[in-house]
């Protein structure tokens, strides 16, 4: 049985992100499953300054161990102005100053999600390009289109049967990659 530690990277309280990557992660059988929310870990702005001045947050150490303690992340990145949010770059930002491969050794299903058509496709370009600078080998991604029709945040479930399809063989992949 593996860990697997479940966040999204958005400070929306009503985050499709979240929504979405606690979907995911409730179809997952016979591993130890974390859902968190990121907000529950408030951090100040990183700067050179605070962090000569103050050093690291006791949050950002939370943050840490919690990522430390899993064998695997699910991670669903939310999308501004064509980026991840500052909220979610800020915690990257610390982390990688607590400890530069902060993510070495773990497995990551890298998701993303937006109202629009393309899912924050964007987004979740980046961030998988950026993750491996960490240490983290993502082992698969999907971008999930459209929110709104596609999902009914009620059930907490996929409307669309494609896409449900879809997300049953991505997240059984990362599976057989995190238990191989």
């Amino acid at each position: 049985m593996r860990k697997i530690l479940v966040f999204a990277g958005s400070s929306s309280s009503k985050s499709i992100n979240h929504a979405l990557v606690s979907s995911v992660a409730n179809q997952i059988v016979g591993h130890e499953v974390e859902i968190i929310r990121l907000t529950d870990y408030e951090l100040p702005m990183y700067g050179i300054d605070s962090e000569i001045n103050e050093g690291f947050p006791l949050n950002l150490t939370r943050i840490k161990n919690k990522i430390d303690k899993a064998d695997a992340l699910i991670i669903s990145v939310n999308e501004h102005n064509g980026t991840i949010s500052s909220f979610f770059k800020n915690i990257l930002d610390w982390l990688s100053r607590m400890e530069l491969k902060f993510l070495a050794g773990k497995k990551v299903l890298l998701m993303s999600t937006s109202p629009g058509r393309r899912g924050a496709a964007s987004a979740l370009a980046y961030t998988e390009s950026v993750l491996p600078r960490f240490g983290a080998e993502v082992v698969s991604s999907f971008s999930f289109p459209s929110f709104n029709e596609n999902f009914d945040v009620n059930s907490q479930k996929t409307i669309d049967e494609t896409l449900q399809l879809g997300i049953i063989d991505t997240l059984s992949n990362f599976i057989q990659e995190i238990e191989g």
